[in-house]
């Protein structure tokens, strides 16, 4: 075939496929690439202002080329674009950032007992592992984990993210709070970064939150959920009801305690502590103690070594006495006991000052003391929530005390009112922050006071 046969047949195709290039033809000017240059479709001249001078055949053959190239390069990039395997949503990449600046400040708690083995006729103690927990980096010296990771041990370590094994040692607990604050000495070089803290007076239910903790023994660990409930109450290890807890639906197993409980903006808003199962595993129920607690708790913890409770000077009734008691009453048409009903009043307190009166055991019979209804504006339903109350003032705080009381011989019942200074309750002595965890020792039996016998508040 001759030059212009080829070309003869060449134009004839072009124009045969004109109509698939008509928007390209007609001048809508959308340009083709062609190794760094642009060749616009109304005409055969390039973007550098050259005109290409091609016969009319040749220039289309070019144009159509082009557009095939084009398209065959748009393929490969949808194929390209269709692959996201590798990439990560908003959300997920505010969860792995979240992790990576968080993760550095939760520590793993390694606790240790020594038990006896006898070996021929000698009997040696010998150091084993106790259990494991989480907990989490205050300030530069100090680790807050919950009261029951630590209480069993006679030993503790606290392993950093990045494997560093410390000693640790006691600085002050609180059982009633499930608290306790740790004392480590590290490389002042060394990454040891404390975590923001948050507020839990405005958390909302259903806004998300994140748990790192070491479940199980693994490191490390992050889960996340929502927050389902606020104000819960739950017995705690102390055998008392903690009050205002945070309850999420957060992933919290054994080895979780004492891990950090994180708003989506990583700030502490609470300690992980329990959870409610009856298997023992997460049941999508746990609980965390709120910030605010915490805050207020381990302040007092560093700063005196325990916790500097408000006191009033009375103990109250236990909630069975009450019960029975009110039985008594309903049975003889009276009102039933109200509030906190107190049995004894210590001398020279504030409720002394007051003039309170405790109940007593007469030759008549047992003469009801004064009922406890409000403390600074706050109703009390039991003795738990009276002793909940006054840990949330500091001592030398004046409030008002509301309470009843019932007059002998007779069915009136007159409710009245005066203003208390609070003082400190007496301690026990505490643990030094300088010695290590040895809770059968002398020094460390004030942690476990027995939640069976009354004590004043």
């Amino acid at each position: 075939m001759t030059r212009r046969g080829s070309l003869a047949a060449l134009s004839k195709l072009v124009r045969a496929r004109r109509s698939a290039l008509a928007p390209l033809l007609a001048g809508h000017r959308r340009p083709v690439f062609i190794g760094g240059r642009s060749l616009s479709s109304s005409s055969t001249r390039f973007e550098d202002g050259k005109d290409a001078r091609l016969p009319n055949p040749l220039a289309a053959a070019s144009l159509l080329a082009a557009f095939a190239l084009s398209q065959v390069g748009q393929r490969t990039a949808s194929c390209d674009s269709d692959d996201r395997s590798h990439d990560l949503y908003l959300e997920e990449q505010r969860t792995v950032a979240l992790f990576e600046r968080c993760s550095s400040s939760v520590v793993h708690i390694d606790t240790f007992i020594s038990r006896g083995a006898i070996t021929g006729l000698h009997l040696r103690l010998q150091e084993t592992h106790a259990g494991t927990g989480s907990g989490f980096i205050w300030d530069q010296n100090h680790i807050v984990t919950n009261f029951h990771v630590i209480k069993d041990a006679e030993r503790a370590t606290v392993v950093l993210a990045d494997g560093t094994s410390l000693e640790a040692s006691i600085v002050g607990v609180s059982p009633e709070n499930d608290l306790a604050v740790l004392k480590v000495i590290h490389d002042t070089s060394a990454k040891f970064p404390p975590l923001e803290r948050g507020g839990s007076r405005h958390l909302k239910v259903g806004q998300r939150v994140f748990a790192i903790g070491n479940p199980f023994g693994l490191d490390q660990t992050l889960t996340n959920g929502i927050v389902s409930g606020l104000g819960r109450e739950m017995r705690g290890v102390a055998g008392r009801t903690m009050y205002g807890l945070v309850q999420t639906d957060a992933a919290i197993n054994p080895g979780n305690s004492g891990g950090p409980l994180l708003d989506s903006r990583g700030r502490l808003i609470g300690v992980n502590t329990m959870i409610a199962s009856p298997s023992g595993a997460f049941a999508g129920v746990g609980f965390a103690i709120p910030v605010d607690t915490v805050e207020r708790v381990v302040s007092q913890l560093i700063d005196h070594g325990h916790l500097r409770h408000a006191y009033l000077g009375v103990v109250p009734a236990p909630p069975h006495v009450m019960d029975e008691l009110s039985r008594q009453l309903r049975l003889r048409h009276l009102p039933p006991l109200e509030g906190a009903l107190i049995l004894q009043v210590q001398a020279n307190s504030p409720a002394a000052d007051l003039q309170l009166q405790p109940t007593v055991r007469t030759n008549e019979g047992i003469v009801l003391g004064d009922e406890i209804l409000f403390i600074g504006g706050q109703k009390i339903t039991s003795p738990d929530k009276l002793v909940d109350i006054l840990s949330q003032y500091e001592v030398g705080v004046e409030v008002q005390v509301v309470y009843r009381r019932r007059h002998p011989g007779s069915s009136s019942i007159s409710t009245m009112a005066g203003r208390a200074k609070l003082g400190e309750r007496p301690q026990q002595q505490f643990m030094q922050a300088h010695r290590t965890l040895r809770p059968n020792s002398p020094s460390s039996g004030e942690a476990y006071v027995s939640t069976d016998s009354p004590r004043s508040h």
